[in-house]
């Protein structure tokens, strides 16, 4: 079995990116001091430049506004409706498949059988009801049994991908033998963080988790506060999805979930983690909510990715916005720049955040006494040059 995770990375630090173009100061140089000249102070000006960008390349308010659009498109394409639809299906599918059977098996009983199909004919409408009703149904197809027992398989993998991305694909046609792994590991995770919220954990326990599970890891966590990080923003997304639910869903999927795998150890397990979390991570979104408005239904598993996208769309807004003190470019996380708008919108940022540090370190703007920037006499000839070559 093999568990597939988007990975989360930090701030790329491997140097100057190859793809980035040349970093061009004389139009960053013409462009401030056309503001300086127009009366901004030199701060003000370069703020500016980077914010509108030149005529070949975005700046920092187009960059926003496509991170602005990306929210908005995940809201406005998918719905929550996802895990309940196909619960559903596989109920409809299930409950079709018995009424078949009933009606073809000419040996039954004839009382039994009219039992049955009363019992079929009044499930009640809700869905979670209805498989809820169901659990100690002795069915009489095959396909219809295995299309119930399906329902608890996808409650169980949708539940673990809430937590663990990818889970809902690693554990399809899983074994018994599979789900023991999962139980295992959740156990020792749950036994590793109570003593990490006791501080009685060592490094060891950490490497020995990792060298026993690690495959349900792929991020690869360095230490134990690298992999309560990760699993702490998954888990509050998915805490901000069940609240951006309407009460109707929630209450569905709330009781559906005890049918997870046909295991209440399960979600105990999970509950468990849960808090730990909660205690580590106090800091992390865990009452947020969204309103999606779209006609694709997403799963549990999916739905709690996109509100990861968007948690992380948001801190990149604010870090382009360059509006809290001692902000620089330099401060802009360019893999989750490149993950939301791609490869090309992390370059432009990285050749801004260039930009922004040669006229600093390059000699271009000084500070002054009083912390204000200010055009250095190199900078002010380099200007004086451009102004005397457009007369």
């Amino acid at each position: 079995m093999s568990v597939h995770n988007r990975a989360r990375y930090g701030r790329y630090a491997g140097g100057p990116d190859p793809l980035a173009p040349p970093v061009d100061l004389a139009e960053a140089l013409d462009a401030i001091a056309e503001d300086v000249m127009a009366g901004y102070s030199p701060r003000h000006a370069l703020q500016e430049f980077l914010r509108r960008g030149s005529r070949n390349r975005e700046g920092l308010d187009d960059l926003a506004r496509r991170v602005q659009q990306r929210r908005k498109d995940l809201l406005g394409r998918h719905n929550l409706d996802g895990t309940l639809n196909e619960v559903k299906k596989l109920l409809d599918t299930a409950v079709l498949e018995e009424r078949k059977q009933l009606a073809r098996d000419a040996m039954m009983d004839n009382t039994d059988r009219a039992f049955r199909e009363m019992q079929l004919q009044n499930l009640p409408q809700s869905t979670a009801a209805a498989v809820n009703e169901l659990a100690s149904y002795d069915w009489q197809s095959t396909t219809a049994r295995e299309a119930y027992e399906r329902i608890k398989d996808l409650l169980g993998r949708e539940v673990l991908d809430q937590r663990f991305a990818g889970m809902k694909q690693a554990l399809e046609n899983a074994t018994e033998e599979d789900r023991a792994a999962v139980s295992e590991m959740l156990r020792d995770l749950n036994g590793l963080l109570g003593k990490h919220r006791r501080g009685e954990d060592t490094e060891a326990d950490f490497g020995e988790f990792m060298a026993r599970h690690g495959q349900f890891f792929p991020e690869n966590p360095q230490s134990v506060e690298e992999l309560i990080d990760a699993l702490a923003q998954r888990a509050a997304a998915a805490q901000r999805l069940l609240q951006s639910m309407s009460p109707e869903q929630r209450g569905e999927l709330m009781q559906l979930s005890a049918q997870a795998f046909g295991s209440p150890e399960l979600m105990a397990q999970l509950d468990q983690l849960d808090d730990s979390l909660r205690a580590l991570r106090p800091g992390e979104d865990w009452t947020g909510s969204e309103r999606f408005e779209g006609q694709e239904g997403l799963g549990l598993g999916d739905g709690t990715g996109v509100l990861q996208d968007v948690a992380e769309l948001d801190e990149l807004s604010e870090q382009l916005s360059q509006s809290y003190n001692g902000s620089r470019l330099d401060d802009l996380d360019l893999d989750a720049l490149a993950r939301q708008l791609g490869q090309n919108a992390a370059v432009t940022a990285r050749t801004l955040a260039d930009i922004e540090r040669a006229m600093q370190d390059g000699g271009y703007l000084r500070r002054g006494a009083d912390g204000d920037l200010r055009l250095s006499p190199q900078a002010m000839r380099r200007i004086g040059k451009s102004l005397l070559r457009d007369t």
